[in-house]
Formats: C-alpha cells, structure tokens, sequence
C-alpha cells in the first residue's frame, strides 16, 4: 500500500480530523501511530459510541483508540487472512518488529468478480421475512425498517436478493408487517429484475407465524432467510442437500467457536478438583436464520396464530420429522441484527454508512 498517510493518524488528532479521514479511505478506520509506529486502532463505530457517550468531537482521538490492536509482522502476510478471520478484524497492518507499519492488508467478505454471474438456475421461491420492529437496531428502525437499512448503495434486502440471484432465484415473497408502506413504497419506485410479492401480516406473528401466509402459495421446496442476514455460501448445494435428506426443513448454521476469557476448573462431588483448563475453546452451531422448508412444514403452522421458528422446529424433531443441518464457517455469515454487528458488517463489506 502506496498512501499509508490515509489510514493512520496521531494520538494528539481530533475526533473530527479523524472522521474527516476515515471518510476519504472509505475503510472505516484508521490506525493510530507514533512516528511510524503502531499504537491504537479506532474504527468509525468507536467514534460514533464515543460521541453518544458525549465526547467532544474535538477531543482527541486517543480517547476513543483501542489500544491492543491486531496485527501481524510483514514476513506473514501470506497467513493475514487467516489471522482476520480468527481474530473477527477486516484490515491489518503488517509491521516491522519495531511496529512500525509497512502495509495494511484488507478482509473482502464478498469476491466482487462473482456479482451479477449466474452460478445456477435453481428457480426455486424466496420467502424473505420482513415483518419485525428492529428492536436491537434502535434508533435507526425508528425512521427505517429493518429491510431498508442501507449497506452502501443498496438496502439489506436487495443485497439477500442479489445473492438468491446468482443462483437463477427470481421470485420473492416478502411477508411485511412494521412500516409495511414504506417498505412497498421502496420497491415500487425500483426498476427491479426480479417479481417480489408482499404477503401482509395484520399482526406480529412471532418468526414463524409470517410463514403460514404463504401457504398455498408456494409448492415442493424453498428458501426462507431472515431479513437481517447476509449468507455466503453455495445455495444450490444447500438446497440439493435438503433433497437429498428429505428434510421437512433444513437450518443453515455457522459454526462458531468462542474461547473463555478465563481457566475453568471441574470439581469432584467430594470437594476435590479433578480436572483444569486454561482458557478453553468452546464451540456452537448458531441458526443463522436461512432455511429450506419443504411445504409440508407450513402445514405444522397454525393459523393467526404468534408462533417462533424454534418452537415450530422443536415440534417437527418430537413427532420424528427428518430436521437437517448444513454448517457454513462463522465468517460466512453476517447478521445486522444489532448494532454491533451492523457495524462490523459494514466494515466487512468495506462500506460507510
């Protein structure tokens, strides 16, 4: 990298000198030097928390840093990527060993070259559930629905679209229910490539109420996603892997590994210890909240009724339906379901608010 003058900055720096350069290097943050050497990382949502926490946004910019940054040392860049994944950072610096910084490598969550190309011809329908308040995206769902918040240039939404797109998925419902006018508005006024079709929800039904409304409308197999997500992965191996199994539904899930801040220690009935780990790793398959349903699921859902996909799913496994799982790593999937993670998707898709 030829202009590191764009991405670094002085202890001493305001607040607003920051932001000033975290709006030209589009990256959305920059890192904090001392003649050349790496001390501190702030990011525009340290900034934004720091200012919603009443910082003066002529402070200086060490007030808000971080001041562990990630890095790696030049003569390791072939492993960068993997050391981003792992430690959940979208830039590093590469440094000498006296930190200072000679390059910044940069995490893309999406290969750029692959939008717009058809990778299948599935033809199968997207049921996109878009009925929610947001409530973990406050203050932003209290001017836009949850499918309207922008990434870039484009909505959330158009984004999942666009993904289904690629693999030959043209036909949407989108069940709606909070700020549902806006929301049809949008789309209305969109020269759009694809047929999307709202199902409106009278009344909140819960993450799997919404989905009785399709019934009838929808046959065989097809995909249902949560309207804060973004998945990257092969759907069409997904979905042959439903056939294959002959689920009733198939959860995507991300496997997830969290390592404890602190050892744990396994004790005897008797008072004795008998087993110690220092800081062990554990590990989870979280539901992203992308699906395959078969149309006998919609059968289990009773009508007008609040109901959640857990409950549903719980249901299908006691009367020994086939429940399937495809695991995805944890780095493809973003979920802007709260505040933090928007953030960090954001930086992940290399975008500024």
């Amino acid at each position: 990298m030829k202009n590191l003058e764009a991405f670094t900055a002085a202890e001493e720096n305001s607040i607003r000198e920051v932001m000033k350069k975290i709006a030209e290097n589009t990256k959305g943050l920059v890192f904090i030097c001392k003649e050349g050497k790496l001390l501190a990382t702030v990011t525009d949502g340290d900034i934004r928390r720091y200012i919603l926490a009443g910082g003066d946004i002529e402070g200086e910019v060490s007030k808000a840093a971080h001041y562990s940054p990630v890095f790696a040392y030049q003569e390791d860049r072939n492993s960068a990527k993997d050391i981003m994944i792992k430690q959940g950072v979208t830039a590093l610096p590469l440094v000498k060993h006296d930190l200072e910084i000679t390059d910044i490598v940069f995490l893309t969550f999406f290969d750029e070259e692959d939008v717009g190309k058809r990778k299948a011809d599935l033809r199968v329908p997207v049921l996109i559930m878009a009925g929610g308040k947001g409530q973990r995206l406050k203050p932003f769902t209290d001017i836009l629905p949850k499918p309207l918040i922008p990434l870039g240039e484009k909505t959330i939404t158009e984004r999942i679209i666009g993904k289904f797109q690629e693999y030959g998925c043209d036909l949407f419902y989108m069940v709606v229910n909070y700020k549902k006018n806006f929301i049809k508005a949008y789309f209305a006024d969109n020269e759009m490539k694809y047929n999307i079709q709202f199902v409106e929800e009278e009344k909140f039904l819960g993450t799997a109420g919404g989905l009785k409304l399709v019934q009838g409308k929808v046959t065989g197999d097809f995909f249902v996603s949560n309207c804060d997500i973004l998945i990257d992965a092969d759907y069409q191996t997904i979905l042959e892997e439903h056939v294959r199994k002959q689920c009733i539904i198939t959860l995507v899930c991300a496997h997830k590994k969290y390592q404890m801040p602190y050892g744990t220690v396994e004790g005897s009935e008797d008072g004795y210890v008998c087993n110690m780990q220092e800081k062990p790793v554990l590990s989870y398959n979280i539901n992203t909240g992308l699906y395959v349903i078969n149309e006998r699921f919609l059968e289990m859902i009773p009508q007008d009724t609040f109901v959640d996909m857990t409950e549903l799913i719980s249901d299908c496994i006691k009367k020994n339906e086939k429940v399937g799982i495809y695991l995805i790593e944890e780095e493809q999937w973003l979920d802007i379901g709260q505040m933090e993670e928007l953030e960090k998707t954001h930086a992940a898709l290399n975008l500024n608010y």
